[in-house]
């Protein structure tokens, strides 16, 4: 199941579980669409992988199936990114 990650690992941003501008990679890495176009243009830091749409859970599953309140925060890597340095 997707951790569904609370924030952008690139700029903190907020992304509930519901956001639609939420994107990830293959890994779960959480990206805003915002950082994932302008910043890492549609590649994951971490990985190389590409970024997509996070699905959204349904309401009523996430009370069973909670999404993760775990915040990842990696901005060092986004500037890298934008450099040419990939982690992985």
């Amino acid at each position: 199941m997707l951790q569904l990650r609370p924030n952008c690992e690139c700029c903190g941003k907020d992304l509930p579980p519901g956001a639609t501008d939420a994107v990830m990679c293959s890994f779960e890495c959480t990206y805003c669409r915002s950082c994932a176009e302008t910043r890492l243009h549609g590649r994951c830091p971490n990985c190389g992988g590409e970024l997509v749409r996070r699905p959204i859970r349904p309401e009523d599953k996430l009370s069973k199936y909670p999404a993760s309140t775990e915040r990842v925060f990696h901005p060092e890597r986004c500037q890298q990114a934008a450099a040419g340095i990939r982690h992985g």
